[in-house]
């Protein structure tokens, strides 16, 4: 069983920098995906939702969240990347259960351009 430990986290604007400027992009479903290789050795995520989106603390929240579990699921697919999930301003008007299939679109299209070797 996987985990979501505080090392697979990306906290650091450095990163968040880094990816933004290099990544590679996906996009539906509300979201956004941005994706860098990294060299700590596993999976990282970071999240930025935008309050002009999503309105309600809460449910930014609930959108982190779920992105958080799916990833979980997830991370023994992925090579050493990062991976920043943006917001984008449809995302207020999908369901919970359209969300995680965007993701799971997302999460292949992911693991397929970026090998695990």
């Amino acid at each position: 069983m996987a985990t979501f430990s505080r090392a697979m986290r990306m906290n650091n604007p450095r990163d968040f920098s880094r990816v933004f400027r290099q990544a590679k992009r996906t996009g539906g479903g509300g979201l956004t995906i941005l994706t860098v290789e990294n060299s700590v050795g596993h999976p990282r995520l970071g999240l930025a939702v935008a309050k002009k989106h999503l309105k309600l603390a809460t449910r930014r929240n609930r959108l982190k969240r779920i992105v958080r579990e799916s990833f979980r699921q997830h991370q023994l697919n992925f090579a050493n990347i990062d991976i920043v999930v943006l917001s984008r301003a449809d995302v207020g008007q999908k369901q919970t259960a359209h969300i995680w299939a965007a993701l799971e679109r997302h999460w292949v299209t992911v693991a397929a351009q970026w090998k695990k070797s």
